[in-house]
């Protein structure tokens, strides 16, 4: 029965993608496990490589995977170097401004401070964050002093070096590091920033949003969403 209301709502969609292009080209940044990353095979991985596959292959689309710096995923989408965003970006009204975005795929998911001492004072502190994410606003909100770096790896190796007292990402990106070094800890409560992740759209492409939005519910209407959750992002919040 949800298999049918999926196929129903694409119908009623027109697949747009579909009729429009030969292939959807979706956009990764392939560096921030374990939403995305680069496996040892040299192949894009992760929580949302096997979602996107399989909203690809509900929505009868047939889609092919390309990197992208993070610091540069927005301009590009909206140039035409590919058609969707699925890089682990939270749904802002700053970026809505610029892309439409689906409707999300995760709850808003838990950022966390990580640093070499767990009584740093968060509010005098240098933090690294990742230019342009939702993090690094938090840091200039709070007063600190803000370092931005382009990728996630360098915000982490920034606190091991010295260069910032701590750095804040999602907890998901940042957990596994902490468990693998001694010397890094969680500072302070985890902090709840934005509105979830979704996928982003250009919005000229209105009927390749609905059509990812159809795929999306069917997945949470059937309970894959939540077992894909379960798998790769413990820490969240299911639907």
């Amino acid at each position: 029965m949800k298999t049918l209301t999926l196929a129903t709502a694409l119908l009623a969609f027109g697949t747009g993608a579909a009729l429009a292009q030969d292939v959807v080209r979706m956009g990764t940044e392939g560096a921030y496990p374990p939403y995305n990353f680069i496996n040892d095979n040299g192949e894009i991985d992760g929580f949302e490589r096997e979602l996107g596959d399989e909203l690809c292959a509900r929505a009868e689309l047939t889609c092919e995977w390309v990197t992208n710096d993070w610091d540069s995923i927005i301009p590009n989408l909206v140039s035409g170097n590919y058609d969707t965003i699925i890089a682990g970006m939270s749904i802002t009204p700053e970026r809505d401004e610029v892309i439409d975005f689906t409707q999300p795929y995760t709850q808003p998911d838990p950022s966390s401070v990580v640093g070499m001492t767990p009584d740093l004072d968060l509010a005098s502190a240098v933090i690294a964050a990742q230019t342009g994410t939702i993090q690094a606003g938090y840091v200039a909100e709070i007063g600190a002093t803000l370092v931005e770096f382009a990728s996630p790896d360098e915000t982490v190796a920034a606190v091991r070096n010295g260069e910032v007292d701590a750095v804040i990402a999602d907890k998901a990106f940042l957990e596994p590091i902490v468990t693998e070094d001694a010397d890094l800890m969680y500072v302070g409560d985890d902090i709840l920033l934005g509105g979830g992740i979704g996928m982003g759209i250009r919005e000229s492409d209105a009927e390749l949003k609905e059509t990812f939005n159809a795929a999306i519910q069917s997945m949470k209407d059937d309970g894959t969403l939540n077992e894909l959750i379960a798998k790769w992002l413990p820490e969240s919040a299911p639907f």
